[in-house]
């Protein structure tokens, strides 16, 4: 009995310090999609749905991440107290962006193509296929505890992260920072939470 007491002791440590396993990123992936899709079927209001969705894809898009990418180095030209509110308006075009066309397709069904890994983050090719057209969509995703996040979505090999960074840089040649701010305060809300 005595022999024994170490090993178990041994084997519950090991068991104590084991990292947790992340879901497996085209699974959680799937889970989030097909939830998205429950969503857009149900009979709520176009209101109701854009609600859930927000709540549903806020967990899943790393929007943060998604901002400071599209800015680049004009992120540095932004002071801190900008930097919070863009994050937020940023945060609601890119659900404007995504999540209000994932409303737009009449009963989306998702396919899903395969993963990848690269170093750390892992690659996800799904499609959306709508009763008109299906449109080929990649995740690329970071761990976030036991679950996923979105860093970049690409559609049709457009990144959306670029394609909106390009929009706003070329605004900010036209415009300081405080006017993008008020330009998007006006079209998706201010910080405080206002629409």
């Amino acid at each position: 009995m005595i022999r024994s007491l170490p090993i178990a002791v041994l084997l519950a440590s090991l068991l104590l310090v084991a990292p947790a396993q992340a879901a497996d990123p085209l699974d959680y992936t799937r889970t989030v999609l097909e939830q998205a899709r429950t969503i857009v079927a149900g009979s709520q209001s176009h209101d109701e749905k854009l609600a859930a969705l927000s709540t549903l894809f806020g967990k899943f898009l790393d929007t943060d991440a998604m901002a400071r990418e599209a800015l680049g180095q004009q992120w540095s030209a932004f002071k801190p107290e900008q930097q919070r509110e863009f994050l937020v308006l940023f945060r609601r075009l890119l659900e404007r962006t995504y999540v209000q066309k994932l409303l737009l397709f009449e009963n989306p069904n998702f396919v899903y193509a395969g993963q990848r890994f690269a170093g750390n983050q892992a690659i996800v090719d799904t499609k959306i296929v709508t009763p008109r057209d299906d449109f080929d969509v990649t995740y690329r995703l970071i761990p976030a505890g036991d679950n996923w996040q979105a860093t970049a979505i690409t559609v049709e090999d457009v990144s959306l992260t670029s394609n909106l960074g390009s929009q706003l840089n070329d605004l900010l040649k036209r415009m300081s920072v405080d006017d993008l701010l008020t330009l998007m305060r006006r079209k998706y809300g201010n910080s405080g939470g206002e629409a």
